[in-house]
């Protein structure tokens, strides 16, 4: 048998089925279309191939998560929360969610209860009172009861420069992965660095957090943290605690990032190096444009591996970069706002009337029928944001821009299924600003403009083998 030959032409990415038609109908004919032979690579690679340098990198994760003598970057990991349950979870007003909490929960155990009962063969699905998924099906078989845990309200950052109100209890959440060894309680803090999972259909993008990632922050996101919470000796902590003036912590803080690399960078760059140090380090190299170029296909197939740059001076720009970056990132809610904006209101109708900042839904302007002019954003109706800087909308995260994601997710959504409302108003009355949504999208784009310009300002990459 002959062995078959695959003929290959890239028509370019994001092409309507009229724009590739068209294309192929100027070839004229299919013996003038440019064809490429396609030959596997050692990793049945057959399109995009992976650069052979990325396999020489260190890689980020550990073989064995939260072991010792990891020769890696970090000592674990986790994905972000999926709950299987995001309306029912995840509000901006922390009383709407605590009602809706206790009305899921009320629902899952009268179910429970007729069924275990006999009273009623199957679970009587009510999507307007809860989300039945394999946990909830298996726990009714068991005849487990669900109580509302009050400490398990937190915050998650669930999408890019969006914080919400979350409940983190097992129950309702279908899989929490190590994140309960990332944010043990509200009161163990922490930073994480989320990248993009293997497998994402978005280009690779990393933002760091300070509190519970959702699973879709960024595509499949995998989380790496500067610390983790050793619960190992929560039970001889228990028993010191009892009538204890001054309680013991159930949990040991313990470093994410792995002696191995502390004491390799070391040797490499000079005592100095903390693991803080690496830890910014990481997130300014996951920024580099060359090094998301040189090895956008292997970040889709692998988690990252990353080098140890020659230079020390590199290094430490590197990691100056990162805690600039990270500084931005996690404080976007009190950065100064983008102050070279033209802001225009609506004249007040009547006297004593206020600017309005509620907002519904936020909308570009337009050039044509077609085409958005971004550099205008429509807040309301009542206030226009004119003159944004094309540069803001660079910085991309998850697979769009930093303004695009607060001008998608500060908006009022109602899920029709259950009935939930989640408005983003509910988050500035709670902040006691009105401004709170719009000083945001200015905000935001004072971090985009700020990261832009970070990252141009990296040093260049070594990305091809001798």
């Amino acid at each position: 048998m002959n062995k078959a030959k695959i003929h290959y032409h890239d028509i370019g990415d994001y092409l309507s089925r009229e724009d590739k038609l068209r294309i192929i109908k100027q070839f004229g004919s299919v013996e003038r279309i440019p064809w490429t032979i396609l030959e596997p690579n050692e990793h049945g690679d057959w399109i995009n191939h992976r650069n052979e340098m990325f396999k020489l990198f260190i890689p980020i994760e550990p073989e064995k998560k939260f072991a010792k003598g990891q020769k890696s970057f970090f000592v674990g990991y986790s994905l972000g929360t999926a709950t299987n349950r995001d309306v029912w979870v995840y509000n901006y007003d922390i009383t709407i969610l605590k009602k809706n909490i206790v009305k899921t929960i009320n629902h899952y155990n009268e179910q429970r209860i007729l069924v275990s009962s006999g009273k009623q063969k199957e679970i009587s699905i009510d999507s307007s009172l809860g989300n039945w998924t394999r946990d909830w099906l298996n726990q009714v078989k068991r005849n487990k009861e669900i109580i509302e845990n009050t400490e398990e309200y937190r915050y998650t950052l669930y999408r890019p420069f969006m914080k919400v109100h979350a409940y983190f209890d097992d129950d309702l959440n279908q899989e929490r992965y190590q994140l309960t060894k990332l944010f043990p309680t509200p009161n163990h803090k922490n930073l994480v660095i989320c990248v993009s999972g293997i497998g994402s259909s978005k280009d690779f993008s990393a933002i760091i957090t300070n509190c519970i990632p959702c699973l879709d922050l960024v595509e499949k996101s995998q989380c790496f943290p500067l610390y983790w919470y050793d619960s190992s000796d929560a039970d001889i902590a228990d028993l010191f605690n009892q009538g204890a003036e001054k309680p013991m912590d159930r949990y040991v803080r313990k470093d994410g990032v792995t002696d191995w690399i502390l004491n390799t960078a070391r040797k490499q760059y000079g005592y100095k190096v903390t693991k803080e140090d690496i830890f910014y380090y990481v997130y300014g190299l996951l920024h580099s444009p060359d090094y998301r170029a040189a090895f956008a296909t292997d970040l889709k197939k692998s988690l990252p591996r990353l080098p140890l740059v020659e230079k020390a001076d590199d290094f430490w720009t590197f990691s100056k970069a990162g805690r600039e970056l990270a500084d931005l990132h996690l404080n976007y809610e009190t950065i100064e706002p983008y102050r070279k904006c033209i802001v225009s209101f609506a004249p007040l109708t009547n006297k004593g009337d206020k600017i309005n900042y509620h907002v519904e839904k936020m909308r570009f302007g337009k050039i044509d029928s077609k085409t958005a002019d971004k550099s205008v954003i429509y807040y309301n109706n009542s206030i226009t944001i004119t003159g944004i800087p094309a540069k803001a909308y660079e910085y991309v995260a998850n697979g769009k821009s930093a303004i695009e994601w607060v001008m998608e997710r500060y908006a009022i959504t109602t899920d029709k299924k259950s009935g939930i409302t989640n408005d983003p108003n509910d988050w500035a009355r709670e902040h006691n600003d009105e401004k709170y949504i719009f000083n945001l999208l200015l905000r935001v784009i004072n971090v985009s403009v700020q990261t832009v310009e970070i990252v141009k300002g990296l040093p260049k990459l070594k990305c091809e083998a001798d």
